[in-house]
């Protein structure tokens, strides 16, 4: 009995206060605690400048310059998760804007076989760079970025400029609102439930970790961890494809350079990483990633209102990616000793 009882006590608040310092320390809770400290910063630095800062059309500015870069985030998420990575995103978008908007052709009808051949042009992709991996044993960084100027070699040799039109109906993806929200935002936020799904609740989410956690141990334990890589990868560039079909809609046309020029493969990478996701991969998850990508998006939104100029801009960047990734493998070590 009194065994009993004592196992209903509650934890002492000492302990009680350790757990919540231990859940204050996870990564997607430091995000989104960093997200607040800089929107706070944010608010008193263009205050000070004579600005206004959360604005609606800075609110809604934040949520679109977001869009396209959570999308391929939420992809980049996945193929880290399980220990890989992705560095064909950025021309793949600019493929498929470019296949999109000649499909199309400024016809309404043609928006669903747009959409339905960027899926699958997408897939393929995916699919060739999860095999180069798992097949050919070819490291993922080496196998993406060889996919990645073969890509670029096809673009540059079919197109010296903007393609093809996107019907005005489509656009309406990158423009229109439900009230303060942009439809773009509540396509990466449709994106990113899906992804947290497939994480959470199937088993493909649990062998993604596992494989991500230790390929060696997965695949004795059963797992087929080359099928597992090549699903991530294939589902990457499905969210690249998404991504393309996003800002086609935004420019009205194909665009060679769209996916570069926004450099949506490294800071798709840095996004993952600012949320907490390990690079080794097999720790980490969907919702830290989005907090990455608001953090970059209204880091973006602060300059753009002091005016700052783009090396900066750059260097600023830089600085909190590293600070973080630091602070991350600090916090790991120390679990570790």
């Amino acid at each position: 009995m009194n065994t009993l009882s004592r196992a209903r006590r509650p934890a002492p608040r000492s302990e009680a206060r350790g757990g919540l310092a231990a859940r204050l320390r996870e990564p997607t809770q430091v995000v989104f605690l960093a997200l607040l400290a800089l929107i706070a910063l944010g608010w008193v630095l263009v205050a000070l400048d004579g600005g206004q800062f959360l604005t609606m059309e800075s609110v809604v500015g934040i949520q679109q310059r977001s869009a396209a870069l959570g999308i391929v985030a939420i992809g980049q998420t996945l193929a880290i998760l399980a220990g890989s990575l992705d560095l064909s995103v950025a021309y793949l978008i600019s493929l498929t804007s470019l296949v999109a908007a000649e499909i199309m052709a400024g016809r309404d009808g043609n928006v669903l076989p747009a959409v339905a051949a960027v899926l699958g042009v997408s897939a393929l992709v995916g699919l060739v760079n999860g095999l180069v991996i798992t097949r050919l044993r070819v490291h993922a960084f080496i196998a993406t970025l060889g996919v990645a100027l073969i890509i670029k070699g096809v673009v540059d040799h079919l197109y010296d400029g903007p393609a093809g039109k996107v019907p005005e109906s489509f656009q309406l993806l990158g423009y229109s609102r439900i009230g303060p929200i942009p439809v773009s935002a509540v396509l990466w936020a449709g994106v990113a439930v899906v992804a947290w799904f497939l994480l959470s609740r199937t088993r493909l989410g649990y062998r993604v970790y596992a494989v991500g956690g230790n390929e060696e141990v997965a695949r004795l334990s059963g797992i087929r961890t080359g099928r597992a890589i090549v699903l991530t990868h294939v589902l990457c560039s499905v969210c690249a494809g998404i991504a393309g079909l996003l800002l086609a809609s935004r420019l009205g046309a194909g665009a060679p350079t769209v996916g570069t020029d926004g450099g949506y493969d490294l800071e798709s990478i840095a996004a993952v990483v600012l949320g907490g996701t390990a690079l080794a991969g097999g720790k980490g998850g969907v919702s830290g990633t989005v907090g990455g990508v608001l953090l970059l998006a209204v880091l973006d939104t602060i300059f753009n209102q002091l005016e700052v100029n783009s090396f900066v801009k750059d260097v600023v960047r830089g600085v909190v990616i590293v600070v973080a990734v630091a602070v991350y493998a600090r916090r790991i070590k120390g679990r570790s000793v």
